[in-house]
């Protein structure tokens, strides 16, 4: 499915994982239940799961530790698709 397509989708999402002050490991196995169970999942950072780091970089990196590929990012919001 092309990017438009899963953006359009993916408008309408409500966000369902959010990552705070645990860090990206606390979210992981949350995350590869919902993208099984569905194909797009909204993932918000929030200011405590930064830390100096910027949202690009950790939604890199959890889309790698999901086996997904980030869609799209608005702010502290990352579309993830598997």
């Amino acid at each position: 499915m092309d990017t438009q397509a899963l953006r359009k989708r993916a408008h309408d999402l409500d966000v369902t994982v959010w990552v705070g002050k645990s860090g990206l490991g606390a979210v992981v196995d949350e995350l590869d239940d919902q993208l099984g169970d569905r194909e797009l999942v909204k993932v918000k950072f929030l200011r405590a799961a930064r830390g100096g780091t910027d949202v690009e970089t950790l939604s890199a990196d959890l889309a790698e530790r999901v086996d997904a590929e980030v869609v799209e990012m608005r702010g502290n919001t990352a579309v993830l698709y598997r």
